[in-house]
């Protein structure tokens, strides 16, 4: 009796103007070959995450996707141009138009 677990990339897409890259994962539980029970799991990658200082200046910390599925990482090296990158750190510094949808930049 052999019981086994993998983890399989299911999904990515790309979505809105700042690229974000939704993953879905499902780990997949088998017992000698035969499906136990699957779970799936979704997650968010963005260019960065931003943190505000007390004196209101900013640190963009580089999102690290080196432990994402070789596909997943080819996906965001390939939307998260320059220019993605830079409006995405606008609007996480709050340089943004509200507009319709509340995360337009004010150049966009």
């Amino acid at each position: 009796m052999t019981i086994t677990k993998k983890i399989e990339l299911e999904r990515t897409e790309i979505v809105g103007v700042f690229k974000a890259v939704q993953v879905r994962t499902i780990a997949v539980i088998e017992e000698d070959g035969e499906v136990l029970s699957t779970s799936p799991k979704r997650h968010v990658l963005h260019p960065s995450r931003c943190k505000r200082h007390k004196d209101g200046s900013y640190t963009h910390i580089v999102e690290d996707i080196s432990g994402e599925f070789e596909e997943v990482q080819a996906v965001c090296n390939a939307v998260w141009t320059d220019d993605v990158k830079s409006k995405w750190r606008a609007k996480e510094e709050g340089d943004f138009d509200d507009g319709v949808y509340g995360f337009l930049p004010k150049d966009l």
